[in-house]
């Protein structure tokens, strides 16, 4: 009976963490979508840009997946899910661990990933994350994918 039990419970766990995993975008996900909201800003320009990614229904946000968009100061002037930090400088902010991820994003000169903890707007909790950025003009548009710690 124990053992029938430890099997349950195994099985449980293991459609659980399949089911979790499932609901979380890869940095394969994460890359694809920061290329789609580069091409899309540079075709439509920053007005039309910022509101698609903004929106629910705009298709730049998907599980944990959002975009955000930073000018070549750090100033931040899109956030797919926290509208409340655009016009702020984030130059050096700091993740939990206290690394200035920022400076990082901002040496990006073409593409690249930048790895951070930051909170993850679906589970609430702070996470490891890979963002993949892009330069476009004077932006950086990023990506990111979390990752279970």
């Amino acid at each position: 009976m124990k053992r029938i039990l430890l099997l349950v419970l195994f099985a449980i766990g293991v459609s659980w963490s399949t089911a979790f995993a499932a609901d979380r975008a890869t940095p394969d996900e994460a890359k694809a979508m920061a290329e789609k909201a580069a091409a899309y800003l540079k075709e439509n320009g920053p007005e039309k840009a910022f509101a698609a990614f903004k929106a629910k229904d705009g298709g730049f946000q998907d599980r944990d997946l959002y975009v955000t968009v930073q000018d070549s100061k750090g100033t931040m002037v899109c956030h797919g899910t926290t509208p409340a930090l655009e016009g702020k400088n984030m130059l050096d902010l700091k993740d939990v661990d206290g690394k200035a991820f920022n400076r990082e994003i901002q040496a990006v000169k073409d593409t690249g990933w930048v790895a951070f903890k930051w909170l993850n707007p679906v589970t609430k909790t702070v996470e490891p994350k890979k963002n993949y950025e892009i330069r476009v003009g004077e932006y950086l548009v990023g990506v990111g994918a979390y990752t279970a710690q």
